[in-house]
């Protein structure tokens, strides 16, 4: 018969395996990983502390070798290895770290650049003042819990009596079986000020709680981006804050070369490596992913980071440093987790939990040290009333004791004597005999009324609530005053998160778009001013039946709205047209835009705001306009949205921006021209599902051919008619006797001839006219394709329906009367003609001025 200890025990494995894995993971979550809510300490660092504090390594007192202390924690409370002790060690010292480190360290404890520290046997250590002051303090007060070591040879602090919510001033990262914690670090004195208040308040709201601890002050400073994340944290426990380095853009002067700016790196996001992320940034510039830096340095030293990143000179510095804060950790997240032990348990919890499980704890230590103090004084007060007995009753109490035959009899003899307990008996007999003076007596008396004032003092504190909450508060406070450094991680109230637009330089473009939808993109110094009647530049390469239709400078930030001729309006960022050469073609639109078959676009435009002070002015092929607030175009589907309704066969043609207070100057294809206001008199706002009203009456076979913008500072001294019809010329507007400085109206024919006619030669009319004559033609075959106001020092570009492009300055182009010809803008290809005219953007992110013309 087998005997019991060789027995084999039938076993259910599923049991066995979930009961030993649940074991192992409670263990690992309670006794590793996981920080305890009340003084924010894990197991293995609370055991170095009070290993620390046992060997005397105060402040006060010489630092000691870390090999030491590491034998300390390992023989006594924590059998692990040596290394994990010391990794633990060495992190509370580090100030990069720790918000406020515990421990001070001697020798290297390792840098920001990952480098390790040296070992054990090198570093030396002592404990930092705000560890004594904070945690350890009021130890033997039997404060807190003990319980026996690993071998049961030892006794162990459960937790440690801290004063302040340690788990939130330095924080807290492990990962547990199941479960991960990541507390962020705060600053002391908003911790103290929030625990303030909410001991004043109890009921204080989450959120007023927030206005106090403002969020996390990282030990590395930089900045976090937004509320977002910090309030998500604070209010569920988790949440994702945005943490980015502080970055300047500085001049560097180089002797014998040009000055360039560089980017300087001043402080990092916490936990970020910075070797490490040179190493990345200079991956990033040899694979191209970055470009415009020259050079990157690491000037750190013991007075603080410098990393300088120096650009190339034509490098836009903003964009630079943008996009090393999307493809480097530059900027990054940190991931909260507020995870910790209450009572054993792991719970997640928000701001105010944290401070109130700390409250509660930090009332049972006061209640626990109150209590040891009291039964203190009591049990000394005991003895003295003893003495006072004694002394009073002098010459019995000594012939008593002689008369005893030894120390035994001598202490039952003065209890039964005189009333006295055993413990006041035992210390009259050590009692020495000096202390039978007259003084000493007066002494004894003294030290039993000031403990008779103490004891009453300690049973008012607990017997009152409102007497330990002025303890904490004065506590903490004290701890604030010594302690307490100025926030280092500044917080942006812009949500900073990056928009592509700010990884894009904002530079003037120019975007073409053919009649057959090819849709590109160039710079406009891509086209360098020359000569007026000059050829200019192929700007496309065109394919024998296409023909460059729509042609549009503005800027990379821009929005470019599509509208069709069914009208139908989608929208477009500008610098997501791929950018092409002069002779590329460009890539179909379709590609761009959901533009069904049998839908073509008619009209583009470039926005940089989408407010409600502004207009779109649309004008239809059969003369029907009407303007719409700019802000119902804001958010465009992907799909397009409907911006004019159409009568049949009719189409949406034209569309500019325009105010209230401006003009509107429309033109046709015979040379007529009509002015009128914008303005509720003529044009009346209207919702996008409309179709507008008559614009201007044409004669037989005209046709529109485009219409601008006049801003109301040009129109406020004009005058204005009634008349319908002013087709024919005044003798005193056939010669222009002033030229002026502008603005001017500039009309522009197929043929290559254009002129600048001022502006108050179009007199403003009441709408739905014929107009006046903006022009008389060279050439029978010619016709008017452009017509728009332009002001003195502008530059426009041209472009012919073969994509030839010419940029010219305005002040090239004569001024003349309205009766005049003009002169050659452009020399042109035989059977090539002016497909379209446009202002080049004086300033880079400016808002573009647009001419009409097909």
């Amino acid at each position: 018969m087998a005997s019991p200890e060789n027995r084999i025990v039938p076993t259910d494995l599923r049991n066995e395996m979930s009961r030993s894995y649940l074991e192992y993971a409670m263990s690992v979550i309670v006794g590793r990983a996981l920080p305890d809510a009340r003084d924010g300490l894990k197991p293995v660092h609370r055991r170095i502390l009070y290993a620390m504090y046992e060997l005397g390594l105060t402040p006060d007192r010489p630092f000691r070798k870390c090999a030491r202390v590491v034998g300390e924690v390992l023989g006594k409370y924590h059998p692990h290895g040596d290394t994990a002790v010391y990794d633990a060690l060495v992190r509370m010292a580090q100030d990069f770290s720790m918000r406020d480190p515990l421990i001070q360290g001697h020798g290297n404890f390792g840098s920001v650049d990952n480098d390790p520290p040296a070992a054990m046997r090198y570093t030396e250590s002592r404990l930092h003042t705000l560890t004594v002051n904070a945690l350890l303090r009021d130890m033997e007060a039997e404060t807190v819990d003990f319980a026996d070591n690993f071998d049961g040879s030892q006794q162990e602090p459960v937790v440690m009596p801290a004063r302040i919510p340690q788990i939130l001033l330095n924080g807290s990262s492990g990962i547990a079986v199941g479960m991960a914690t990541n507390i962020p670090p705060h600053n002391l004195g908003e911790l103290v000020d929030g625990l303030v208040a909410l001991v004043h308040n109890p009921d204080l709201e989450l959120a007023d709680l927030c206005k106090i601890i403002k969020g996390p002050d990282f030990p590395t400073g930089a900045q976090i981006l937004g509320y977002g994340g910090i309030q998500d944290a604070y209010m569920t426990g988790r949440g994702s804050i945005t943490m980015q380095g502080v970055a300047n853009i500085e001049l560097m002067e180089h002797p014998g070369r040009p000055d360039r700016e560089a980017i300087i790196v001043t402080s990092l996001p916490y936990q970020t490596n910075k070797a490490a992320l040179i190493e990345k940034i200079a991956d990033l510039v040899n694979d191209k992913k970055i470009e415009g830096i020259s050079d990157i340095r690491d000037e750190s030293d013991r007075d603080g980071m410098r990393i300088v990143i120096e650009l190339k000179r034509d490098a836009i510095a903003r964009v630079v440093l943008n996009n090393l804060y999307k493809q480097t950790p530059i900027r990054n997240n940190f991931g909260a987790n507020m995870l910790a032990l209450v009572d054993g348990e792991p719970q997640l919890l928000n701001l105010k939990q944290f401070l109130t499980v700390f409250l509660s704890f930090r009332v049972e230590t006061i209640t626990r040290r109150t209590r040891y103090k009291l039964r203190k004084a009591q049990e000394r007060d005991h003895i003295l009333q003893g003495f006072l007995n004694a002394l009073g009753n002098l010459d019995a109490v000594i012939h008593t004791i002689r008369q005893a035959a030894d120390a035994a009899m001598a202490k039952e003899a003065l209890m039964e004597g005189f009333s006295l307990s055993l413990a006041q008996a035992d210390a009259i007999l050590q009692m020495q005999l000096r202390r039978l003076t007259a003084l000493e007596a007066d002494k004894i008396e003294a030290e039993h009324l000031e403990l008779l004032a103490t004891i009453t003092d300690l049973e008012d504190i607990l017997a009152r609530r409102e007497r330990i909450d002025e303890i904490i508060i004065e506590e903490a406070e004290q701890i604030k005053t010594i302690h307490a450094t100025p926030r280092r991680t500044e917080i942006l109230a812009a949500e900073g998160d990056l928009d592509e637009t700010d990884l894009i330089a904002n530079e003037a473009v120019l975007i073409l778009l053919t009649e057959q939808g090819y849709i590109k993109r160039m710079p406009v110094n891509t086209f360098e001013a020359q000569h007026r009647a000059t050829r200019g530049r192929a700007g496309a390469k065109i394919k024998q039946d296409d023909a460059v239709e729509h042609f549009l400078t503005c800027c990379d930030h821009n929005v470019v709205l599509f509208f069709s001729d069914r009208g139908v309006v989608y929208s477009l960022n500008a610098y997501k047209i791929p950018t092409a050469s002069r002779q590329a073609r460009g890539v179909p639109i379709v590609q761009m835009l959901p533009i069904p078959r049998d839908e073509k676009i008619t009209s583009i435009i470039a926005v940089s705001e989408f407010t409600d002070e502004d207009f779109l002015v649309m004008l239809t092929k059969q003369g029907f306009i009407k303007k719409t607030a700019l802000s119902a175009f804001s958010n465009i589907r992907t799909n397009g949205l409907i911006a004019i309704s159409l009568a049949e066969g009719d189409q949406l043609r034209w569309v500019r921006l325009a105010k209230s207070s401006d003009s509107i100057i429309i033109g046709s294809r015979q040379g007529m021209a009509i002015h009128f206001r914008a303005d509720g008199t003529q044009l009346r706002p209207l919702g996008r599902a409309t179709r507008g009203v008559k614009s201007m009456k044409l004669r037989a076979k005209d046709e529109l051919i485009g219409m601008d913008i006049l801003p109301s500072q040009i129109i406020a001294h004009l005058a204005e008619t009634d008349g319908e019809e002013e087709d024919d010329l005044t003798p005193s507007e056939e010669v222009l006797t002033e030229v002026g400085d502008g603005p001017w109206v500039l009309a522009v024919t197929s043929r290559g001839y254009g002129k600048r006619v001022p502006v108050d030669q179009f007199r403003l009319q009441r709408r739905a006219g014929l107009g006046l004559r903006a022009i008389k033609f060279k050439f029978d075959n010619d016709e008017l394709v452009a017509l728009g106001v332009v002001n003195q020092g502008d530059e426009l570009m041209l472009i012919t329906h073969r994509g030839i492009i010419i940029r010219q300055v305005v002040d090239a182009i004569s001024p003349q009367s309205r009766s005049a010809t003009g002169v050659r803008v452009q020399r042109l290809d035989q059977e090539d003609a002016i497909a379209a005219v446009a202002l080049v953007p004086p300033t880079e992110g400016e808002e573009e001025e647009e001419f009409s013309g097909e």
